[in-house]
């Protein structure tokens, strides 16, 4: 795709979350962390993005989580926010605090220096939530094989652009 500020590949699987979407008549919202806003900006750069998406929370800091989409701070004080409980937390909070229909949150630990044991670089934790279901939390944690922080995001933005296909 031509006058794309993003990769090709992110920029094509956001084409079709944004069509896909559209012709199911749903509309998303995004929670990021360790993104930082970089799954939204890539279904605004699709023409008629707007239809589909509602808006996106780029909540770095814990106080963020806390404040913007109410992730409980005994969440992250015991499970820490790269946990399958605190992006379950986040994108229940993104739907709470948006008009979308699916909402998907994504935390990680991106920075070459920011690893532990338990949680080495390259840990990537999603959930996807849907407004008005029954069904059991969606959480994944994935380790991205790459110590390269743009790497690390870019295969986070791709996880995340499949979570909100329909």
């Amino acid at each position: 795709m031509t006058g794309s500020l993003l990769p090709d590949d992110i920029t094509a699987l956001a084409q079709r979350v944004v069509d896909e979407n559209k012709a199911a008549g749903r509309v998303l919202s995004l929670a990021e962390s360790c993104t930082g806003g970089l799954v939204a900006a890539a279904l605004t750069e699709i023409p008629g993005s707007s239809a589909v998406l509602d808006r996106g929370f780029v909540t770095y800091s814990n106080e963020a989580k806390m404040e913007s989409l109410d992730v409980a701070r005994d969440i992250i004080e015991t499970f820490g926010a790269v946990s399958i409980a605190c992006v379950w937390a986040m994108a229940q909070g993104a739907l709470k605090n948006s008009n979308a229909d699916c909402a998907v949150a994504i935390s990680g630990v991106a920075d070459p220096g920011g690893g532990t044991q338990l949680k080495p670089v390259g840990t990537v934790v999603f959930a996807r939530a849907i407004r008005n279901s029954d069904g059991e939390p969606e959480g994944e944690l994935k380790h991205f094989d790459v110590k390269d922080r743009a790497a690390i995001r870019h295969q986070a933005a791709l996880v995340a652009l499949e979570l909100l296909l329909p």
